[in-house]
């Protein structure tokens, strides 16, 4: 079960084993003792089956071994420093189209769960330049090898238990995919996926299948215009978009989704940012002299009174960083207070956490400690075992400005989140798009991704006509004390005319890392395996575990401003 004991209540039940003290203890505090020896046996005994039997993570049929996936099969009991079989997998570069130098790369887990037969999920993580291994290894994937710890362990919360998922390291140059870098825009990204996409569903056998995109970061950019290009293809076959659930994302302009919001987030999170009174006056100037409060009281008015002007001081996504940098304002002087401070999730404090992948935190360069000379990825054993090229320096995200376009430029499409643009093409073909935010995100506001989709028009109506305040439930659930995380009552949301927007509660920039178990629920909805993120029900792979009866309240997600 999940229940962690505080110190007073394992005091509580410490002292029951106390004879000289048993006369003197209330007969509801023996009860009480009581229920959490049985809560903590019960945790025990779910680590021990969990760790004998592995019901949903091990596989002991590849079903999908066939002439053409034989090069692809990884043995999921030999893996590098896993003690554990991950069952049933594929990795390898798989060519985009008829391209003899163009591949990207993959690694795909099936999963037993018979709710998934027709369906396929592609998780891509973001940068530009960032390896979905990061999804694979820190997020979502079977094995979770966490920040600071020693090993990896099993991931309660692997998303291939409740589906078949595909990790895919994109576009070309990122990870382990090789080939001439000639993307300069989003539509040339979804054209070399497509191809690459198309021989998957061949050598796999996976035509007909319904098709989920999810993401993170970059990926607001990536899915949108992926899924948008495949809907436009009309092949089911191939190309049967279902659904879309973006994590974090990067859908508008920076001057919306990381300046304008920027003061509100401190204030709402001032136990993190401890700042003098000279900063204090500093950034309310400029978010007042600016503009910034004017144009987030408007832009988070629900329901929007109409199209909202671009926040002042910008035209389009140029914004006045001289004068109204606000987010680099505060970031320099927290980072003075805390130099382990981590843009990525609130609450990282000094010394840094060493990391398998070499992650870098709030630096742009990565971090291995003393004895560590490469990441994970980057070892000859693993790549072999993975079937990844030898001769790919693999590194988390491309260094400093590096990024996946032609000659390092920046992407020059526009955000996916305008009028008229892929996010609301696919809300509109799908009714099935869920976009989800961690509170403790300090790279993209909650509240910015808010008041762009409040300037969005999808299904005829501008923006949601309330603030996301349903409360977004994580059922009760057994997990081993190596791979846990909470429930309860997690966040808010809201969902209109087939968008949900959901606040996501001890999460930060990486949700289903910061919040796994809330992650694996959002994923039940998206797949439609639950009717809505209230629904007091236990996890679909968890049937029969009893979850409470007493009403939920309100959601816990921080006040609009």
């Amino acid at each position: 079960m999940m229940h962690v004991f505080t110190a007073a209540r394992a005091t509580i039940s410490l002292v029951s084993l106390l004879p000289c003290l048993v006369s003197a203890r209330s007969s509801q505090a023996l009860k009480y003792g009581q229920i959490q020896n049985e809560h903590r046996n019960k945790m025990f005994a779910a680590q021990q089956e969990q760790r004998q039997h592995q019901h949903l993570q091990k596989r002991w049929d590849h079903v999908y071994l066939t002439n053409a996936t034989t090069p692809f099969a990884v043995n999921g009991s030999s893996l590098p420093e896993i003690d554990f079989d991950i069952g049933e997998s594929y990795a390898g570069s798989m060519p985009i189209g008829n391209s003899t130098t163009d591949s990207l790369f993959f690694w795909f887990v099936p999963t037993n769960n018979p709710s998934a037969d027709d369906e396929i999920v592609i998780w891509l993580n973001g940068g530009p330049g960032c390896s979905s291994l990061d999804g694979f290894f820190h997020e979502n994937g079977p094995v979770n090898w966490a920040s600071g710890t020693y090993r990896p362990v099993r991931n309660t919360y692997s998303w291939s238990n409740l589906s078949n998922i595909v990790w895919i390291d994109q576009p070309i140059s990122t990870g382990f995919s090789t080939g001439n870098a000639t993307a300069t825009n989003e539509d040339t990204v979804a054209s070399q996926f497509m191809g690459f996409w198309r021989n998957f569903v061949d050598t796999f056998e996976l035509k007909g299948r319904k098709v989920y995109i999810t993401g993170e970061s970059y990926a607001g950019m990536y899915a949108p215009y992926i899924a948008s290009a495949m809907i436009q293809q009309n092949n089911t076959d191939y190309y049967n978009v279902s659904g879309l659930m973006v994590y974090d994302p990067s859908i508008g302009y920076d001057g919306v989704i990381s300046q304008a919001p920027a003061l509100s987030f401190v204030d709402q999170n001032r136990n993190f940012f401890p700042l003098n009174d000279t900063v204090n006056v500093q950034i309310k100037n400029i978010s007042q002299s600016c503009g910034l409060d004017t144009f987030m009281d408007s832009a988070l008015t629900f329901p929007p009174k109409g199209p909202l002007p671009p926040p002042p001081s910008t035209y389009d996504e140029v914004y006045d960083y001289d004068n109204c940098d606000i987010y680099d304002t505060i970031f320099t002087a927290i980072f003075e207070l805390n130099p382990c401070f981590d843009i990525y999730q609130l609450g990282q404090q000094c010394p840094l956490l060493w990391d398998s992948l070499g992650f870098p935190y709030s630096y742009d360069q990565f971090y291995l400690p003393d004895g560590y000379t490469q990441p994970y990825f980057n070892r000859t054993d693993v790549k072999k075992a993975i079937h990844a090229p030898l001769d790919v320096n693999w590194q988390f995200c491309l260094p400093g400005l590096e990024n996946p376009f032609v000659g390092g430029e920046s992407d020059t499409s526009p955000p996916s989140g305008l009028n008229g643009g892929p996010l609301q093409r696919v809300i509109e073909h799908t009714n099935n798009v869920v976009i989800g935010h961690g509170t403790l995100d300090f790279v993209l506001f909650a509240n910015g991704t808010l008041a762009t989709l409040q300037n969005l028009t999808w299904n005829g109506v501008q923006g949601f006509s309330e603030y996301p305040s349903q409360p977004f439930y994580v059922p009760y659930h057994d997990h081993p004390m190596d791979s846990m995380a909470g429930a309860g009552v997690f966040g808010s949301w809201t969902s209109e005319r087939g968008l949900t927007f959901v606040l996501t509660a001890l999460a930060g920039h990486f949700l289903p890392q910061g919040a796994p178990s809330a992650a694996y629920r959002h994923l039940e909805f998206l797949l439609g395996r639950i009717e809505n993120l209230s629904e007091v029900s236990p996890y679909t792979t968890q049937k029969g575990y009893q979850q409470p009866r007493q009403a939920l309240g309100d959601g816990t997600a921080w006040d609009k401003r």
